[in-house]
């Protein structure tokens, strides 16, 4: 089979690689239905994280199930599954507290920008669908597979509660549903950071109420004049650089938290600057696999709507085209079509 191979800064190739199969009773072979192009896929595309090797390329994907190794139970051939970035178990310490991806038998799902996927640990992995989607349905299930999933956790990791008052740092998929996932949670005021026209009109139409385009001190000085001078309840911080880390911790009041799901690069913080904040900090890689049920049967009910953060959808085989796409903020988020 052919699939997408990064092999430096801003050269994808779409080439020959070989056909997952069975390597383990515990695997599942699938039939991507679709796949993307990953915000976090950019800071190796950029070189920012570098590959010291060919990489295959795709940590979001969705499916129908060919084949499954003989100690997979939960799943069989012919359903519609979805799963997290990190296989895991879902039995272990961790896997039972909620964190799944830090699973104690993790493994990264990471080669699914191709027609076919092994995915490890396929019992605690995959979640089946309540049957064969409808095509329009499929790009929303496909966003449960990370970025719903992580903006979904950046709003619990924050503390959301109904009737909070909610900023959102980034304006890439992931903070966009951030803002869907807390105006589900019942926030009453949510403040989207973006300086990008498209972008905030669909933070508004996910539930946003403010925009904020300034950044850094300015932009914690707006946010503190938008909320009396004390600072919002929750921040999700859905970047991961040294400006958004301290934009974000400086926008929340006392006793507020910060849900932080960017990749960190280069972010140090000040341990006296952060005692004196009285501001809790929780974030990660996000355990996508606790929340996949509930999002399912949110999105399988049209209760949300996840994919419309897919501005461009390309076939498989154009995949640089949406690499280039995105890391020219020319697109949102690139929908890939086997």
């Amino acid at each position: 089979m052919r699939g997408a191979v990064l092999y430096g800064p801003r050269d994808v190739r779409f080439e020959e690689r070989g056909a997952p199969t069975i390597i383990k009773p515990t695997d599942a072979i699938i039939r991507i239905s679709a796949t993307c192009v990953c915000g976090s896929d950019l800071w190796p595309y950029r070189g920012i994280s570098p590959v010291p090797q060919p990489t295959p390329m795709g940590h979001e994907y969705c499916g129908i199930v060919e084949e499954v190794g003989s100690a997979v139970t939960a799943v069989k051939p012919g359903q519609f599954v979805i799963g997290s970035f990190f296989a895991s178990d879902n039995t272990c310490p961790n896997c039972q507290v909620g964190y799944q991806s830090s699973c104690q038998h993790k493994e990264l799902v990471g080669t699914a920008q191709a027609p076919l996927l092994r995915v490890p640990l396929a019992d605690g992995t995959l979640v089946p669908t309540p049957g064969v989607p409808s095509d329009d349905m499929v790009p929303s299930l496909l966003a449960l597979s990370d970025v719903m999933g992580t903006g979904w956790f950046a709003a619990h990791a924050a503390n959301m509660m109904p009737g909070k008052t909610v900023v959102v740092v980034g304006d890439g998929a992931v903070g966009l549903l951030g803002v869907l996932s807390s105006k589900q949670m019942g926030a009453q005021r949510i403040i989207a950071m973006s300086r990008n026209e498209s972008r905030q009109k669909l933070a508004r139409d996910f539930g946003a109420s403010d925009i904020v385009t300034e950044r850094g001190d300015d932009g914690v000085a707006r946010i503190k004049e938008l909320t009396s001078g004390i600072g919002a309840d929750s921040v999700l911080e859905c970047v991961g650089t040294q400006e958004s880390m301290m934009q974000a911790i400086r926008s929340t009041r006392p006793g507020g938290s910060v849900g932080y799901v960017g990749v960190p690069h280069g972010v140090e913080l000040n341990g006296e600057e952060l005692f004196f904040t009285h501001v809790r900090l929780h974030g990660g890689p996000a355990p996508v696999r606790r929340f996949l049920p509930e999002l399912i049967e949110l999105v399988w009910n049209r209760k949300i709507n996840p994919g419309k953060v897919f501005d461009l959808t390309l076939p498989l085989d154009r995949v640089a085209e949406g690499y280039r796409a995105m890391d020219e903020r020319r697109a949102i988020k690139t929908l890939l079509c086997p």
